[in-house]
């Protein structure tokens, strides 16, 4: 593996130019890759693999909406679409890319399929660090493995489409067959991996869950309401509120950061900008400070987990989910957005048009 320093600590990192496709075809020669659930990953995953001329098979429950969408993409009953039994069963790698509430519920039918020498493969940690709540205990007769995109299923797809892969993260988490290591790096090539760093399935499911409910998604929108409230009780106008808290963050500024990091994005903004917010980042970092520790324990301890898995086994949950996200939608603040995002440039063009 290539050594790269990371801010003064050195990382090994797998690259495309060590582990080509050629390679992970060649390891991944004998084996059936059974991807079971076609929601999120499962798509993305099965697909690529595919076009990646790796034999491949899916597995979903019969005459659901993911049953129909696997046929749409190509994979045909008796074939290469199965049960979820019948595809753990055919295969010797089997991706178990249900949600990870579903690994609870479909465990005790997916266990008695697994064989010896099989690979358990995962992209999310969840099931196996949190087995005493999950139940999911691997056998010792398979290997039990992880590659987790560092995105989502939709871009994972759409990046392999453009030729450019996105990056995982691997771990290996019980080595039976003494080549787990080498069908884990395959498998993270063949799905469309451009670098691969490894991990362990502790830390990829803590980090993960922190930032999904930290910067990536819940800080993230909590601090844009906070900042819309404020500026709405200051009298300024829902679009200027919208436009000073949101638009100018995704279509401006985030984009700097991605680019070239946030002294770069610091760097080209004016005076008065860089200024406040250098002064007052200190303060916004100590004021969240104390919550990201607590939401870390939380997360480490198991907390969030239960949470999760009680909140997706009531049976009203989807309807729950769906009116949380509503009146999400349906707030002022995105309303407002919706309105903004209608007035860009780019789409009164394609009206003028």
């Amino acid at each position: 593996m290539a050594k790269m320093n990371f801010a003064g600590v050195e990382e090994e990192v797998v690259t495309r130019e060590e582990f080509p496709l050629s390679k992970a075809q060649e390891v991944l020669k004998d084996e059936v890759v059974a991807v079971l659930g076609y929601g999120v990953q499962g798509p993305a995953q099965a697909l690529n693999l595919r076009d990646n001329g790796i034999k491949v098979i899916v597995g979903v429950n019969p005459g659901g909406k993911s049953w129909e969408k696997a046929q749409r993409d190509g994979w045909v009953v008796g074939e290469t679409l199965f049960s979820m039994e019948e595809a753990a069963a055919r295969g010797t790698v089997v991706q178990y890319l249900v949600s990870d509430a579903a690994q609870k519920l479909t465990w005790e039918r997916i266990r008695p399929c697994l064989k010896e020498g099989d690979a358990l493969y995962f992209s999310h940690g969840f099931a196996v660090v949190y087995k005493d709540q999950t139940g999911v205990v691997p056998p010792a007769y398979v290997d039990v493995v992880m590659v987790a995109p560092k995105g989502s299923g939709t871009s994972v797809r759409a990046n392999f489409l453009a030729g450019s892969g996105i990056n995982s993260s691997f771990a290996v988490a019980q080595d039976y067959t003494g080549r787990a290591r080498e069908r884990t790096l395959a498998l993270g090539i063949a799905i469309g991996s451009g670098y691969l760093f490894e991990t362990t399935f502790e830390h990829e499911v803590y980090s993960d869950l922190t930032g999904e409910r930290g910067v990536l998604m819940g800080a993230l929108a909590g601090i844009m309401e906070a900042q819309y409230q404020t500026l709405r009780a200051h009298g300024h106008t829902p679009s200027e509120a919208f436009n000073e808290t949101v638009e100018e963050l995704t279509q401006s500024l985030i984009r700097l950061v991605a680019q070239n990091g946030m002294d770069w994005m610091y760097a080209n903004c004016s005076a008065t900008a860089q200024r406040g917010a250098l002064d007052w980042r200190h303060e916004f970092r100590n004021a969240t400070l104390p919550v990201f520790e607590r939401l870390y324990q939380s997360v480490a301890s198991g907390e969030e987990t239960r949470r999760v898995l009680e909140a997706n086994s009531q049976p009203d949950y989807q309807e729950k989910l769906a009116e949380e996200l509503r009146q999400m939608r349906e707030s002022e603040m995105w309303q407002a957005g919706a309105m903004v995002r209608f007035l860009r440039p780019e789409n009164w063009q394609k009206t003028a048009g």
